[in-house]
């Protein structure tokens, strides 16, 4: 477990006394710290669109269990209005902290005002929010999405860097407006700009889902029979395409080469068995830091702004040697 107190900027500690001492509510480390078995924390996730978000709903769920704390959990189902009315109701139960993974990036000042004046501080896990306010929340703890897409980019870089002709690359996203969807695709872009000969052809939103993106993939061999690559925003969407590929005739990984972000036990089989040909990191598993976080708050330290966790790239040799140990 990383270690999350350490030297805080003036500003992020004012604003996690700020979060702690407004309104009745929130009865945080403003009143000094309480027992673990004491503390009531309000998650409110996404939903269970894909293996990674089921993965990591039970890490949050096993990770507070083990600390002792109670954890009142809502599932979305992935529509931003489900997650704000969470929020209003763990802030009318008082709930000592808020934690929730943002649906999309924006709508969110409103509740989080809400929060912060009941005195609730409020923690994001995986997805961040798009608010110029960022007293709003303690911390922000997941991945950098943008990093993501450039490692996906650099191995497609690698991949093709004797590319003389155009290679056609269609792009299979997330969740429109969600932050992993946004940042992955512009990491991407911003990478394989470097090699004229990369072209993303097509883009549409699969939706996270496995579903999803074999509808998406589906249509584009339709509209583009010359695709070269797919590069899709995570295995679930890319285990979809590959049902599609296969249907339409052609030899996942070999005929069509796949790119994915997440890593989960699914898509590592995949890319064992050749049908993926490399796969990003993007660990669900963040149950711990996140008890960290809360444990530290109520203790009355100071957590950073902005807490990224450590990932890795498989290759399919990678892949073979990683899955029988794999968490997830």
């Amino acid at each position: 477990m990383k270690k999350l107190i350490g030297i805080a900027a003036a500003a992020s500690l004012a604003l996690v006394l700020a979060g702690c001492a407004g309104g009745d509510g929130g009865t945080g480390a403003a009143e000094g710290p309480k027992a673990l078995d004491e503390l009531v924390v309000g998650f409110a996730q996404v939903g269970a669109e894909s293996g990674w978000r089921t993965a990591n709903t039970k890490d949050i769920q096993a990770s507070f269990e083990e600390a002792g704390i109670e954890l009142k959990f809502s599932d979305a189902q992935q529509k931003q209005e489900n997650q704000i009315k969470a929020i209003r109701s763990y802030i009318q139960q008082d709930v000592d902290y808020i934690a929730f993974s943002p649906v999309v990036e924006t709508g969110w000042d409103a509740v989080l005002n809400e929060a912060k004046a009941a005195g609730i501080p409020v923690v994001l896990t995986d997805r961040a929010v798009d608010s110029e306010d960022t007293s709003l929340y303690v911390s922000f703890l997941g991945s950098d999405f943008i990093e993501e897409g450039k490692k996906a980019g650099l191995w497609v870089l690698d991949e093709y860097k004797d590319a003389t002709e155009k290679v056609n690359i269609v792009q299979l996203e997330g969740t429109t407006g969600a932050a992993p969807a946004i940042d992955r695709a512009e990491g991407f872009a911003d990478t394989i700009r470097q090699n004229p000969n990369l072209e993303v052809i097509e883009s549409q939103t699969g939706d996270f889902t496995r579903a999803g993106g074999k509808q998406v993939m589906e249509a584009m061999l339709k509209s583009n029979p010359d695709i070269d690559l797919v590069y899709a925003h995570n295995d679930d969407m890319g285990l979809g395409a590959i049902e599609a590929i296969e249907a339409a005739g052609l030899v996942p990984g070999e005929d069509i080469k796949i790119v994915t972000v997440d890593a989960v036990k699914d898509g590592m089989q995949a890319l064992a068995d050749g049908k993926i040909n490399f796969i990003v990191e993007c660990s669900p598993l963040l149950g711990a830091q996140l008890v960290d976080i809360i444990t530290t708050l109520n203790d009355g330290g100071t957590v950073e702004p902005r807490i990224i966790t450590e990932e890795t790239t498989f290759t399919q040799e990678q892949a073979i040697e990683a899955l029988p140990d794999r968490q997830y």
